[in-house]
């Protein structure tokens, strides 16, 4: 495995346990209450709405457009391109006492004070019927993603290390949903697609981090050592294999965050913080829940049995 740094002797994570578990269960309670008390504000995909498709005959200037679709006040939008520099979206809320065409229209009008040959190709409008189907088959797609993680890891795992899994990677989650709630941003599908990509993101850094705590169960060198020393040099051990792996995903993440456009900034956002919490979950929250379910050596190794030899 290349290895960024090596560090000869191995850091006292579970030291500090108690207190990472103490912070984590202090944000994920302060997120769930921001999700009770300020909700998620949905985008038009879940809400309903109206999208337009616009067609210009020289790339268009979305910052321009953006500009004149916000000028008519009409509350949370989004303008996108759609495959080529010419083709646009825009996608409006619903407004009370307008119709689909009337909101067209006015849109058409703005825009042409910028472009008189801009052109309406296609106006769709999403019932608030449609908007609820996809927030239930969104939820339904993140309960089979974590029933998925849930069933991988009490296969591959002893069940004390498939429950601290699992809390750590619902941990995340929360406090995705949480930030989005507090900051009242845009929670659309990009957003939800971020959500379930960090929770297989997630997962992969906890079951790299227990893969190697097993191992070291059954490494001689490790027999006298404590349950929280054990896990403690396995995650050193990981250490540089982590800022690696995340240090170039979170390279790739912020330049779509910071240069990727209005499209994928919300997209970007979920995943930064999921990132970012996911190692801290993965090494600070898993990890302590492990003592906290009462891990020992015999857990992991099963004890030899040494057979009677029968007396003839």
């Amino acid at each position: 495995m290349i290895e960024f740094f090596h560090v000869k002797r191995d850091v006292p994570f579970m030291s500090y346990g108690k207190l990472t578990t103490a912070i984590s269960l202090v944000t994920f309670i302060l997120a769930v209450a921001f999700l009770v008390i300020k909700g998620l504000n949905f985008g038009v995909e879940f809400t309903g709405g109206t999208v337009l498709e616009m067609r210009y005959e020289q790339p268009a200037d979305l910052g321009k457009v953006r500009d004149r679709v916000d000028a008519l006040k009409y509350g949370e939008s989004q303008v996108q391109a759609m495959g080529t520099t010419r083709d646009v979206m825009i996608r409006l809320p619903n407004i009370k006492d307008k119709t689909s065409a009337q909101l067209s229209n006015e849109v058409l009008a703005e825009l042409k004070k910028d472009d008189a040959k801009v052109e309406v190709r296609k106006v769709e409008f999403i019932g608030p019927s449609v908007g609820d189907e996809l927030v239930t088959h969104g939820l339904m797609a993140t309960a089979f993603v974590c029933l998925g993680i849930i069933i991988y890891l009490a296969i591959r795992f002893e069940w004390r290390f498939a429950v601290s899994a699992v809390i750590a990677n619902m941990h995340d989650v929360v406090i995705i949903l949480g930030f989005f709630a507090l900051f009242q941003w845009e929670f659309s599908l990009p957003v939800l697609a971020g959500v379930l990509a960090v929770l297989g993101y997630s997962v992969n850094e906890s079951v790299v981090v227990f893969d190697r705590i097993r191992e070291n169960f059954r490494k001689p060198e490790m027999r006298g050592k404590s349950v929280s020393e054990v896990i403690d040099n396995a995650i050193t051990a990981t250490m540089s294999r982590t800022i690696i792996t995340h240090g170039c995903t979170e390279l790739m993440v912020l330049s779509m965050l910071f240069l990727g456009g209005p499209s994928l900034h919300y997209f970007a956002m979920a995943l930064t913080i999921g990132i970012v919490f996911g190692i801290y979950s993965s090494v600070l929250v898993a990890s302590p829940l492990l003592l906290l379910f009462g891990l020992t050596r015999e857990n992991m190794v099963k004890p030899v049995v040494v057979k009677e030899e029968a007396v003839v």
